[in-house]
């Protein structure tokens, strides 16, 4: 997995030289970044074996992707005893051809993970029917955190200004397509045991008992000190402290603030009323609107 994430580094660096306007492509109606995942990845996805024992991990982008891969690199090492360290997010959309051979003969547990949509994630994970979590976050704070990675990260075209990301993310048009598509797509597949829906905001403030639900949805059985040690190691500002060795160069990119609430110091009235307008008819009534607790946390 290290040549994998050698290549990741190759193209964050290829990225510098790439004019913003060649920076996204848009495949099957979404739009994707080029260098990280390219049309020949996308392609070559759709025949990726999964294992009924894989270890997957989704969510939205800035939905907590990267805090959550720490804490299951965690609880995999200490359930396992094998050391999940990796420099990369396991995204299987920049694996490409050559890195899913090598990803094909892996030991087992794998873990893998994605932003795709669910309709684009590979059949196989359906029909093995593996172990999917998936994290989600308030979108006033992912639009947030959204902005500021795409900023700061040079795979991504630089953002215009805050109000042209805000309209672009309202209408869908960002890397990985809609907030509210994804959302709503989940939501048909909350009654599947293979499926678990957790909330960035739910786990910010009870890690212990998340990592208590997590751990027992994969079946790995811990005990309470064990959680203890991957609670007290996965906190937001621990993940950030480590990032350097972690995810390199992109660790402050990544890790920027973690906190709940940030909306409030971007959003504009006007704006922060057309997202509860867009929440209430996109998901206003439905399960995972309610797990989210909008009115908690953006209102």
């Amino acid at each position: 997995m290290s040549n994998i994430a050698t290549n990741m580094q190759s193209k964050v660096q290829q990225a510098k030289d790439v004019k913003d306007e060649d920076k996204l492509y848009r495949f099957d109606g979404v739009l994707y970044p080029r260098l990280m995942c390219p049309e020949e990845n996308l392609k070559a996805l759709k025949d990726m074996d999964a294992r009924a024992d894989d270890v997957m991990l989704v969510a939205y982008p800035k939905c907590g992707f990267n805090w959550m891969v720490g804490v299951l690199r965690k609880i995999i090492a200490e359930a396992t005893g094998a050391s999940a360290e990796a420099r990369m997010p396991p995204l299987i959309e920049f694996f490409g051809p050559d890195a899913l051979k090598t990803v094909a003969t892996a030991p087992s547990p794998r873990f893998l993970g994605t932003h795709m949509h669910p309709d684009k994630i590979p059949a196989s994970f359906y029909a093995k029917k593996t172990k999917i979590l998936v994290i989600f976050r308030n979108p006033k704070d992912t639009l947030v955190s959204y902005y500021h990675f795409c900023n700061n990260n040079p795979v991504l075209p630089s953002v215009k200004s805050w109000e042209s990301f805000f309209n672009e993310f309202m209408s869908g048009e960002v890397p990985w397509g809609s907030y509210f598509d994804h959302a709503l797509a989940w939501e048909k597949k909350m009654d599947d045991p293979n499926v678990m829906v957790v909330t960035y905001e739910d786990l910010k403030q009870n890690l212990s008992e998340g990592v208590r639900g997590i751990s027992a949805f994969f079946g790995f059985s811990l005990s309470e000190q064990q959680r203890q040690t991957v609670t007290e190691g996965s906190s937001f500002s621990a993940m950030k402290e480590s990032s350097q060795s972690s995810h390199g160069g992109m660790g402050n990119v990544i890790f920027r603030k973690g906190e709940v609430g940030d909306w409030k110091n971007h959003f504009t009235p006007e704006q922060s009323r057309e997202m509860d307008e867009a929440f209430t008819k996109r998901l206003g009534g439905t399960r995972i609107g309610e797990k989210l607790n909008y009115q908690k946390h953006c209102q």
